[in-house]
């Protein structure tokens, strides 16, 4: 760690007014900057190719971000002498004293008034070397002195899971860029049905990913010191195989969550896939297979055992043991998530050369994997299956206990896995896409885990602030509590829903702890009581059921006003990432629209409550306006989810491609998955987003008092005897 680092609260770049993330090991500045203009500084090569990705990423930031699109001036002779920037590859320039990966990643800059130096011990020291310094433009000025850097961990992956969604292609090339910006080095690539499988066209989404296409962003990745790994869920999690019929026969007793793993032709299916990623995943040192969550191996109906945890553990080894050696064949170094069913004691039973992708968990078991030489990841998802806002820092759930944030995790873990992983290789930070973020969401987090995972242990509030200045500019102020305001917003959401049972969908297959059928639940909400069409007399529901929420929500929305405010000031301000802002913008809408669903169906009740003491009192006229208003707020509602949908579609397939869409003459199959029944997977399109409210029957209910308001009207008019 960095001594720098060590009182967890500021850096010494910090303290000076620059930002950098990951921040560097080893710091030692004097007094001073520097401002490094196009017109006093040229650039010189070093044992360096002009067309390596450092120089043209050297080129293009200082032309967008420092030197307002001039050129650098080219090498002159005579009365105008200029300042330079070398770049230079010198192999040991860096003493790590390490012998992996990560001394070809380290990296030194010196910095006085006349020169500047950048020099890395090996292609990727230098592209880092270059990252550093572009950022550390961003302040006032370039500090005098040297930096000296390398990473505490070789690889620092991040997670693209794409379950429910498609980027398109441009915006994975745009994410790679900003990845390598904050020292990420490997995708761990969740591709489920967005690949066309060559083996097995039908499994691929209509408009999937070809071959030559994924080639094609492994080989930019590749070029920017990224492995893009691929992970392709099995042998559980694969409705996205196991929904179509021809492969029905399968399934492991029956459930398309997962295939009969000791089935051979299930077994070829795979390796099948396996192979056809292989393929187009070309210069890639990795596979990772999965094999997380095997709830039923050893339950399948032709290859059965007895269904105990002993046999469960064996069956996942036993398959786990045939992909290593089938991807080994290829030249692939396999992960796996090394979790249930497995039990610690198995772990002897796995050849050396795999790798745990969750390691750590287990004391025994990491003990073996340790003794045994295995390698491992330290793993923090930084976000798992909260609702449109990820967890990043503490809050209070919705039974009032405080929880720690992700991004405290994330910092925690990481130097955590350093400990007790003696084999450790990497980190992973998994972004689950379960509920259905949008990945710019997920932003935050990433760079955290590339800070937490280059140097571990810098404070979380810095972490963040550097975060803000890098990824927006340092003209977004306030960023930091807009993203903590995000949080709020989507918590109130979440701890004002209920998981109530479902009316629409059947029972699921079970769950890790038995098979059995148990019924499904939606997040939803009930709707108000309908007066009595006689009297109108009622029973409020909606406010004694939701009164913690309605009590809550007034201040909701004025913090919610605040952060519109904040976003749409930002956009004028940014000089980075604009686009970013838009999908925040449309996320901080999404939830001001559901307080103010709340506070408008809740005012509608009062209103019928309101009409029924009139009735009472014999105000017919009077009781029949109430009834009129109280429609009339719900409708409102109603509009306005509509609009605030589609803009936000609008704003969110800017980036990515229409969920469930149809292409090249194919229909999407939509089918859910029989167990984890995730919140996203419930629509074929992106209107999961508004199922909670769409579950609450509003339209529905309006129906039903149209059909109140006109019994009342009609008696109104009755002539009187």
């Amino acid at each position: 760690m960095s001594a720098e680092l060590t009182d967890g609260y500021v850096t010494e770049l910090r303290l000076r007014g620059h930002a950098a993330l990951p921040a560097p090991r080893r710091v030692e500045l004097s007094e001073g900057s520097v401002l490094v203009s196009a017109r006093d500084w040229g650039l010189r090569l070093a044992g360096v190719d002009q067309e390596d990705i450092a120089v043209r990423t050297f080129m293009a930031g200082m032309k967008l971000r420092h030197w307002e699109g001039e050129a650098p001036a080219e090498p002159q002779t005579g009365e105008r002498k200029l300042n330079w920037v070398e770049l230079a590859i010198r192999p040991d320039a860096v003493e790590t004293g390490l012998r992996d990966g990560r001394h070809e990643q380290a990296y030194r800059i010196e910095a006085s008034r006349e020169r500047i130096t950048l020099i890395g011990n090996a292609r990727p020291g230098l592209f880092y070397a270059v990252q550093t310094f572009l950022q550390l433009l961003g302040g006032p000025g370039l500090p005098l002195g040297t930096i000296t850097d390398w990473p505490q961990y070789e690889i620092r992956a991040i997670h693209w899971d794409t379950k429910h969604h498609q980027d398109r292609m441009e915006t994975l090339k745009r994410y790679l860029d900003q990845a390598a910006e904050f020292k990420i080095n490997a995708i761990l690539y969740e591709l489920e049905d967005k690949f066309a499988y060559p083996s097995h066209p039908i499994i691929g989404a209509p408009g999937a990913w070809t071959t030559e296409q994924l080639q094609e962003l492994t080989d930019y990745a590749l070029e920017r010191h990224i492995e893009i790994i691929p992970d392709v869920q099995s042998p559980a999690h694969l409705a996205y195989v196991l929904k179509h019929e021809e492969f029905a026969h399968l399934r492991c007793d029956g459930s398309n969550y997962q295939i009969c793993m000791g089935d051979p032709e299930a077994r070829k299916l795979l390796f099948d896939l396996y192979d056809d990623v292989c393929e187009a995943t070309q210069g890639v040192r990795f596979f990772h297979v999965s094999t997380d969550e095997v709830y039923y191996a050893g339950i399948c109906e032709r290859y059965r055992k007895p269904y105990n945890p002993e046999n469960r553990s064996l069956t996942w080894v036993d398959y786990v043991n045939a992909a290593h050696e089938h991807l080994a064949k290829r030249g692939r170094e396999v992960i796996v998530w090394g979790e249930y069913p497995l039990l610690p004691e198995h772990a002897r039973l796995l050849p050396t050369t795999l790798i745990n992708g969750v390691a750590g968990k287990i004391p025994e078991q990491t003990a073996i994997e340790n003794e045994r030489g295995i390698r491992q990841f330290t793993y923090v998802p930084t976000h798992g299956g909260e609702l449109i806002w990820p967890n990043y820092f503490a809050y209070t759930n919705r039974t009032g206990r405080r929880v720690r944030g992700r991004l405290e995790d994330a910092r925690d873990e990481t130097l955590a896995g350093w400990q007790r992983c003696a084999n450790s290789i990497g980190t992973i930070s998994a972004a689950w896409d379960d509920s259905g973020l949008h990945n710019e969401c997920f932003w935050l987090g990433w760079a955290m885990m590339g800070q937490a995972s280059w140097t571990p242990g810098l404070a979380v509030e810095q972490a963040v602030a550097d975060f803000c200045d890098l990824f927006y500019g340092r003209g977004a102020h306030g960023m930091p509590e807009a993203c903590r305001q995000l949080q709020e917003g989507a918590r109130f959401v979440e701890r004002t829903l209920e998981w109530l049972p479902s009316k629409v969908r059947g029972p699921s297959y079970g769950n890790s702890e038995r098979k059995q059928p148990r019924p499904r639940r939606d997040f939803t909400m009930l709707p108000p009581a309908l007066p009595n069409p006689a009297d109108l007399s009622i029973q409020p529901l909606f406010r004694p059921r939701y009164a913690r929420a309605l009590a809550e929500a007034p201040q909701r929305l004025e913090d919610n006003d605040r952060l519109l405010l904040q976003l749409q000031s930002a956009l004028a301000l940014v000089s980075r990432n604009h686009y970013n802002l838009e999908v925040l913008l449309s996320v901080a809408r999404w939830q001001r629209h559901f307080i103010q669903m709340v506070l408008g169906v809740a005012e509608a009740e009062d209103l019928l409550v309101l009409a029924s003491k009139a009735a009472g009192e014999g105000d017919a006229v009077r009781a029949l306006g109430l009834l009129a208003q109280a429609r009339d707020k719900v409708r409102a509602a109603l509009d306005d989810l509509e609009g605030m949908y589609r803009r936000l579609k609008a704003v969110w397939e800017k980036s990515r491609f229409e969920k469930g869409r149809s292409a090249d003459g194919r229909r999407f199959v939509h089918v859910m998955d029989d167990v984890k029944d995730h919140y996203a997977d419930r629509r074929p399109d992106l209107s999961y987003l508004i199922s909670h409210e769409e579950n609450i029957g509003l339209p529905a209910w309006l129906d039903g008092l149209g059909k109140v308001i006109e019994a009342r009207s009609a008696a109104q008019a009755e002539p009187k005897p």
